[in-house]
């Protein structure tokens, strides 16, 4: 009785301790997972590094670090920083204009196929009847100034959730032999002799799918400029580079090549306008919600709806983070039910 009262009392303070230390870590789950994602994907490179620095340990870590608050955090921290402080004023001028009523509408929206006459006949209305405007600013206002802010929010988050990440990969880079040590020893007492193997995967998995993201990225990068390009809208090549980065961001191309398409219709190009949405609309938005997935299930082997799901389920339970950490997760569980229903079969 006593033996079966301790060996209680110790599985009660093992419980105990296991979920304390989970509430206490809980706020730094999501960077934590972030940082060893972006750690193992770019592990080769900081061991070339750690050779050119001689293994200087510290000197490479911090210069993997530094690399990624320059080439990724800074910018999203600038375009955070503008768009919080630009929300205010935006929603303050669209306001504006639905109050004072749009102008006539343009000759030319009359002679589009299929929507013209139906869309210059609700132009007239709202442009002359006050009930109309009032309905369509309630319609109008109330949403953009939601999805701004909450747009706002959701990168603010994301860009204190990447430097909370970035230096917590500075300690994973700097002891991330002895931490591969600990997981190998940890994966062999849990697993036996296939950890070696489990491990492979769950690194070329990660590897992948980043991969895959980063590709897309690029993928959207050129093919924003190269539509930039066709339009005759200026400094095509710095707003592909935009695109690029904006990629990382939910529904981010959009305010590129949407911006680009309002700056065609201002300037009294409304076909080149048009164009612009068109190509946004079916090529550049296509990248990221046909090519991501592919490229993401191709690396992975992952299906193409879990591509999808990883995707858009990781910006739900982890902000915009999400966009790396849910693919991940979902194909390293699915490379690993594989393997393991590989083995079984085999045994």
């Amino acid at each position: 009785m006593d033996k079966r009262f301790e060996h209680f009392a110790q599985l009660a303070v093992v419980i105990l301790l296991v979920g304390g230390c989970f509430l206490v870590l809980k706020p730094f789950l999501t960077a934590t997972l972030l940082a060893a994602v972006v750690c193992v994907s770019t592990w080769p490179l900081y061991l070339w590094l750690l050779r050119k620095f001689k293994d200087r340990r510290n000197m490479a870590a911090l210069t993997m670090t530094l690399s990624l608050t320059l080439l990724v955090i800074l910018p999203l921290a600038l375009v955070a920083y503008n768009m919080a402080d630009n929300v205010t004023a935006f929603y303050n001028a669209l306001k504006q204009v639905v109050e004072n009523g749009p102008p006539a509408p343009p000759a030319w929206l009359k002679e589009m196929p299929l929507v013209g006459k139906s869309a210059d006949a609700y132009w007239q209305l709202v442009a002359t009847s006050q009930a109309e405007l009032a309905n369509l600013e309630q319609r109008l206002l109330e949403p953009a100034r939601i999805y701004l802010l909450a747009g706002g929010i959701m990168l603010g988050q994301g860009v204190m959730e990447m430097s909370l990440a970035a230096f917590i990969s500075f300690f994973i880079y700097r002891e991330g032999t002895a931490l591969a040590g600990f997981v190998n020893v940890a994966m062999a007492r849990l697993v036996g002799s296939h950890a070696e193997n489990i491990l492979d995967i769950i690194n070329g998995t990660v590897r992948g799918v980043m991969y895959g993201l980063l590709g897309t990225a690029l993928a959207q990068g050129v093919v924003a400029t190269i539509g930039f390009v066709i339009a005759g809208v200026p400094a095509a090549l710095l707003l592909g580079v935009f695109t690029f980065l904006f990629s990382l961001i939910p529904v981010g191309p959009l305010l590129i090549w949407g911006g680009a398409a309002v700056w065609l219709f201002y300037q009294g190009e409304a076909g080149w306008g048009i164009f612009m949405l068109l190509w946004g609309f079916f090529l550049i938005s296509s990248v990221d919600n046909v090519v991501k997935p592919i490229l993401i299930s191709r690396s992975s082997n992952l299906p193409y709806i879990l591509g999808l799901f990883g995707v858009l389920g990781g910006v739900l339970a982890f902000g915009f983070v999400g966009i790396f950490i849910g693919p991940i997760l979902l194909a390293v569980a699915y490379s690993l039910i594989k393997e393991w229903i590989a083995r079984y079969s085999q045994e």
